[in-house]
């Protein structure tokens, strides 16, 4: 599903470029639940930002699904996030003009579906995440948590083969956590690969597979009993 071979990542040039990724080489297999932890400044957010397609290496290749994003041009990019991969960021990023189902509808909207079957999925989304209820309420009327699960349901609006999910219970308590870490536990499948990023090594552990970084390298890569 996921293949990176001997990925960099450094900001700056010259002498005073400085590394945040250095030289990590993995594949993650498709329906596996994976977390990638470690201290802030690690490179693990970075790591995770050029699978999604929203960096580029300054070296190295990442494949998705087989396809080389390295080769891919911004419009190439574009689609491939629209269509293949889901995100879901601790700030939640949702629109704030929009409710709950508008937020979840938005990727099928901006692709140009038609609007009777993406209302229907939007909210059979926001059920499935708990938030049936709350479909017509603005972002600034939900808590936290129903906020990021309005995120998860956006990020699955069109069932993504690749979930990547940063830190998305790092604003929450410890209970809404779990609750929102069981919801992306749960959206592993067949087909679907989630990969986590967390700082919160208990939070690592839920994953079927750990992946530690640290200063750059992946020093660790673990499948906690």
């Amino acid at each position: 599903m996921i293949a990176l071979e001997n990925v960099t990542r450094s900001y700056g040039t010259g002498d005073k470029a400085v590394p945040a990724v250095r030289g990590v080489s993995l594949e993650i297999s498709g329906g596996s639940f994976v977390t990638i932890v470690g201290a802030s400044g690690s490179g693990k957010s970075t790591l995770l930002y050029m699978i999604g397609a929203l960096d580029r290496p300054t070296s190295g290749v990442i494949r998705l699904e087989g396809r080389d994003l390295g080769v891919m041009d911004d419009d190439e990019r574009t689609l491939l996030r629209r269509d293949r991969i889901g995100f879901v960021f601790q700030f939640f990023n949702l629109l704030p003009t929009l409710t709950a189902l508008e937020n979840v509808a938005l990727p099928a909207r901006l692709a140009g579906k038609p609007g009777g079957p993406v209302r229907k999925r939007a909210a059979e989304l926001l059920d499935r995440v708990g938030l049936a209820a709350r479909s017509d309420h603005r972002p600034d009327q939900l808590s936290g948590g129903e906020m990021q699960r309005v995120a998860i349901a956006r990020a699955l609006m069109m069932d993504p083969p690749v979930l990547l999910a940063d830190e998305p219970t790092g604003n929450l308590d410890s209970t809404t956590g779990a609750s929102i870490l069981e919801l992306l536990r749960g959206a592993v499948d067949s087909h679907r690969t989630v990969v986590l990023v967390t700082h919160d090594p208990k939070i690592a552990r839920q994953g079927q597979r750990m992946l530690t970084m640290a200063d750059g390298n992946l020093v660790g890569d673990e499948r906690p009993s």
